[in-house]
């Protein structure tokens, strides 16, 4: 599987709302930290302050799906029955 870009502070704002999706929970989870830094830093211009809110947005919403897909297995787990995880 190929390496998902995730969008660098220079990435434009345009691109960065649109960037896909990391790899992982982790990652999401590391660029969203790294992107409420920068927000509440104070130091970013208006239009990318817009981009930077949407893409949080759409990072804290994969971070949501990624954890209640887990929290669905361990469900079934606790009911003694092991089926297999579909990621959505």
């Amino acid at each position: 599987m190929p390496k998902v870009r995730t969008p660098s502070p220079d990435t434009p704002p345009a691109e960065q709302s649109q960037a896909p999706m990391p790899e992982s929970y982790e990652a999401a989870l590391g660029e969203l930290d790294t992107l409420v830094s920068r927000l509440e830093s104070g130091d970013m211009p208006l239009e990318e302050l817009l981009s930077g809110y949407q893409r949080g947005s759409a990072l804290l919403q994969f971070c949501r799906d990624k954890l209640q897909a887990v929290e669905e297995q361990i469900k079934v787990l606790d009911q003694g029955t092991l089926k297999p995880w579909k990621p959505q």
